[in-house]
This record gives structure tokens, C-alpha cells and sequence, in this order.
């Protein structure tokens, strides 16, 4: 149990055995004496024979423990209990630490049940799918309740629910998921490279960053934070008015003309042209970008027959 040291009357200070801290704090004895070690926790006060410790190791402890669940390494999290150490305070990182990490929709989460799955996805129980949902994050348990679930994107969730009654099977929509994700995240990867060199790396000469720099970062977040989506919704609506377009014409076309996309010919374009797209776009969008410089070609030329035709009375 703490003890209470000797004090003045209304100064009373809580000492703690390493035993009573463990369990105050909820790390363990070995981990306390790790910490030490590390230079992540402060001595303790001999007492005697007895190793005493105070309220600030408590504190120390619980920073420790939030850190580490933030994503933080024990090296850096030194660094900034030094950063707090030494004046600098942690306010400003935990703040864009906070912002990073704080959700980035404003779509709330739900709970469902097991019977609600089964019956939005037609009736059928399919502890396969549900187990397969699970795994990619579409649903989670919810703890101490058997049968429920916390669903993170309700959208996403309702986006499956049509797919499946419009005939998709549940595990091509599964795979289409798992591919999605592995696209969305190359996105995200990017964004964050291309802002980082742009906009972030100007603050991140000091590690951690000091207050003030960690405000105004944290402050470019929540700015930036929104245009990676509305990027990616605006590009992928141009894409799919485009393919689905060429998809309709491909479906409607008359018999024994074959669609343009599928023609055997090929066409050689000038090197010095091939040259000019890559330097303008990439190595990896070339096709893309002549394929869609020429969609928009022909729809000039269709829009430019149209209005010279004569108006009819």
C-alpha cells in the first residue's frame, strides 16, 4: 500500500514500494526496473534500505503508456520526456499527434449484430463472410458482447449490401475490396510524400518538433487533411464517366464493326511524342494519358459535326 510520508499538515505526499507503483500504474515490476534502465524513468529515493517512489514516477509511468499506444518506440519516446524534461513540453506534439490520428471522415461508426448481417446480406448465414469482414476491419467485435459488432464505415458496409443484392457474391466483393485497399493505400502513400517534400519537411528539422512548429503542423493537417478525398472522389468520377463510356459504346456498337478500343492495327506514334508524355506524366500513365487525349479528341470532333449540321425548321 502507499505510504504517507511526514509532512506540514495539508502537504501530505504519496510514496509508493515498486510493488504498489506496478500496480498503480499497470506496468509490471520487470518493466519499472526496465525503464530505469533505459534512463525513461527517474531513481527512486533510498529510504533506508527501501527504494521509494512518488507521484512523478506515477505520472511518468502513464505518459509512457500513452505514448507507447499512440505508435511510439521507447527511443523515441526518450526523446521527448527529455524534450518535457528539459522545459520544452510535449502540448504541441501530442496535439499533432492527436490531429493525425483523429478520424479522417466525418462519418460516424454503428453497431450491428450477427442476425442484422445475415439479414441484410439475404437471409442466408455465412459465418465465412462474417469471419472474412472481420478480418478486413469492415466489422469488429464488440468486446463482452457476443453477436455484436462495431461497424467503422457504415458506407462501406451499405456499399457490400447493394453490390450483394445486385449478384455479386460475397467473396468477389472481398477480393475487390483487398485490391481497392491495396490501390488506396499506394494513393495515400503518395499524398503523404508529395506534401511531406512540399509542404511538411521545412518543420521537421527538429526532432521532436518544438511547440511551436508542432501547432502550425498540426494546424497544415487539419487544412490538407480533406483534399487527398476530394482529389481522389474528383478523379475517380472523370475515370469512370470515361471507362464507362467506352464501356457502353463497346455494348452498344453494331454488329460488324468492331470497337474502336479492340482494333488489331497498331498505331506508332514518333518517339520525341512518347518522350514528351513521359517527361509530362510518367513512365506508368503514357497509355492512359493517349488514351484519354484521344477520347477527348473525338468527342470534339463529334460535338463539332453535331453543331455544323444545318438546324432543322
Amino acid at each position: 500500500m502507499p505510504e504517507e510520508s511526514a509532512q506540514p499538515a495539508g502537504q501530505q505526499v504519496t510514496e509508493y514500494r515498486i510493488e504498489d507503483l506496478a500496480h498503480h500504474s499497470g506496468a509490471t515490476v520487470r518493466t519499472i526496473r526496465a525503464y530505469q534502465d533505459r534512463g525513461l524513468l527517474p531513481k527512486p529515493e533510498r529510504r533506508g534500505r527501501s527504494n521509494v517512489y512518488g507521484p512523478a514516477h506515477l505520472t511518468r509511468l502513464h505518459r509512457i503508456a500513452d505514448l507507447l499506444d499512440r505508435g511510439y518506440t521507447l527511443a523515441s519516446i526518450k526523446e521527448l520526456l527529455e524534450a518535457w524534461d528539459t522545459g520544452r513540453g510535449l502540448g504541441g506534439v501530442l496535439g499533432l499527434v492527436a490531429e493525425v490520428q483523429g478520424p479522417w471522415t466525418d462519418e460516424l461508426p454503428a453497431r450491428t449484430t450477427r442476425d442484422e448481417l445475415i439479414e441484410r446480406f439475404g437471409g442466408m448465414a455465412d459465418e465465412a463472410a462474417i469471419a472474412e469482414a472481420v478480418e478486413l476491419g469492415v466489422i469488429e467485435p464488440l468486446p463482452g458482447r457476443e453477436g455484436e459488432f462495431i461497424v467503422p464505415s457504415p458506407q462501406e458496409l451499405s456499399v457490400a449490401v447493394e453490390l450483394h443484392a445486385a449478384g455479386l457474391p460475397l467473396v468477389a466483393i472481398s477480393v475487390h475490396l483487398r485490391e481497392l485497399r491495396v490501390q488506396v493505400e499506394h494513393m495515400a502513400s503518395r499524398f503523404l510524400e508529395f506534401t511531406t517534400e512540399h509542404v511538411f519537411s521545412r518543420y521537421l528539422d527538429h526532432h521532436p518538433p518544438t511547440d511551436t512548429a508542432a501547432a502550425e503542423l498540426a494546424e497544415l493537417v487539419r487544412r490538407l487533411r480533406p483534399l487527398a478525398q476530394h482529389t481522389v472522389d474528383a478523379e475517380l468520377a472523370r475515370a469512370m464517366r470515361m471507362f464507362a463510356t467506352r464501356h457502353l459504346r463497346h455494348h452498344l456498337n453494331p454488329e460488324g464493326t468492331p470497337p474502336m478500343h479492340q482494333d488489331p492495327r497498331p498505331v506508332l506514334l514518333p518517339a520525341a511524342t512518347i518522350q514528351a508524355v513521359q517527361s509530362l506524366v510518367g513512365n506508368d500513365s503514357v497509355s492512359a494519358f493517349i488514351a484519354a487525349a484521344t477520347e477527348r479528341e473525338l468527342q470534339g470532333r463529334a460535338l463539332d459535326a453535331l453543331t455544323a449540321k444545318p438546324l432543322q425548321e
